[in-house]
């Protein structure tokens, strides 16, 4: 089996032909950094499909940032370039149409000579999106689970975000097979739950080969269930967790790197973001408690409240077990504790019995 390609290597000298070519010749690069999406705590992130880099440059007199983002060869459906080609087009064409995320300015590719050019000779994808400034949600909730206070702020973001999400959702498209298509990526995509299942390795603590098995197989059961309920395709981000969330002051707030496809499941977005309230309170607690518990019911209510959309409660099942087993993943999250993926599991597991997800009953699932 071939292995995976190595990542184009950034060189001043290419970028600022690059940046001359977009932006015009009197373009001077000041800097290149790499943007982290890593957290203070042992908990942190320790894969993702990219490495952004942040591009600071003088157009004449005026200074400005861009983020230049990759797709690096790895496994979550991205071994071809082909695959990450089309990742990465499908974020160009399709960041600038939803509410508040930030806009790509620019597709290109690296050549074999690891310059930046336009697509007709390309190898490998970049996007380039704007730059803003912000603080991820994620840093909110470490300090609520570091023992901080919760704050009106806290209230005001969350239901800022569920609200977010019910707008968004508002726009539906009449499209049956598509919905199918969906739940079926849901399954079997190689960033979703097959995926992620075929990603464990093959001995790790308690994650045996019949416990994945059981978990696929339950949420393909779920797929079956709802596969007739296509009047739900939505609009939607398709990635809406802390780390692609910026706010600025207040509930002022950008979303980046939507995923997956415009239109999708509701759920999919709403139990993306609320199961890490859940997951920043096993991390500190062993269990959903204190702030994060009142922010988690407080982003249930609100979303529902907003959107008018208590079903979204009896089609989540499936997209808890896609995120969850992100979370209890040895490969994104390797310093996690075992009692936590413990944890994580008899959640997942439990919700996938339940018909209809209750969130007052969070704790009991994690029995």
């Amino acid at each position: 089996m071939r292995g995976y390609g190595l990542m184009p290597t950034l060189r001043k000298h290419s970028l600022e032909q690059y940046l001359r070519a977009r932006f015009g010749p009197a373009v001077t690069l000041l800097s290149c950094e790499v943007i982290g999406k890593v957290s203070s705590k042992g908990t942190q992130k320790q894969y993702g499909y990219g490495t952004p880099v942040k591009l600071t440059f003088r157009v004449g007199r005026h200074v400005q940032s861009a983020v230049l983002e990759t797709m690096k060869p790895g496994p979550f459906g991205h071994e071809h370039p082909a695959d990450r080609a089309q990742a990465i087009l499908w974020d160009y064409d399709s960041y600038g149409r939803l509410p508040r995320h930030v806009k790509a300015l620019d597709v290109g590719a690296f050549t074999s000579d690891q310059e930046l050019m336009s697509v007709a000779s390309a190898q490998e994808f970049f996007v380039l999106t704007q730059w803003r400034e912000g603080a991820s949600y994620h840093l909110d909730l470490e300090r609520l689970a570091k023992g901080g206070r919760l704050r009106k702020q806290d209230r005001e973001r969350t239901k800022a975000l569920a609200r977010y999400l019910a707008e968004i959702h508002a726009r539906k498209q009449r499209d049956p097979a598509l919905y199918r298509r969906r739940l079926r990526e849901l399954i079997g995509h190689g960033e979703c739950i097959m995926g992620l299942t075929d990603s464990y390795p093959d001995h790790y603590e308690f994650i045996s080969a019949d416990l994945l098995r059981g978990v696929e197989e339950a949420c393909n059961r779920w797929r079956w269930r709802l596969r007739g309920e296509s009047q739900r395709l939505s609009q939607v981000h398709g990635d809406f967790h802390p780390w692609n969330v910026l706010f600025r002051k207040g509930t002022d707030f950008s979303v980046l790197d939507r995923s997956r496809g415009e239109w999708g499941e509701p759920a999919d977005d709403v139990t993306s973001m609320t199961i890490n309230y859940l997951f920043f309170s096993l991390c500190r607690w062993g269990r959903l408690q204190g702030p994060l518990e009142v922010l988690f019911r407080l982003f249930w209510d609100t979303y529902v409240e907003a959107s008018h959309d208590d079903a979204v409660r009896e089609s989540a099942a499936p997209f808890f077990a896609f995120r969850g087993l992100v979370l209890a993943s040895p490969l994104w999250y390797p310093a996690l504790p075992i009692e936590v993926r413990r944890t994580l599991f008899r959640f997942i597991e439990r919700v996938l019995d339940e018909p209809c997800f209750d969130p007052s009953r969070v704790n009991e699932y994690c029995k």
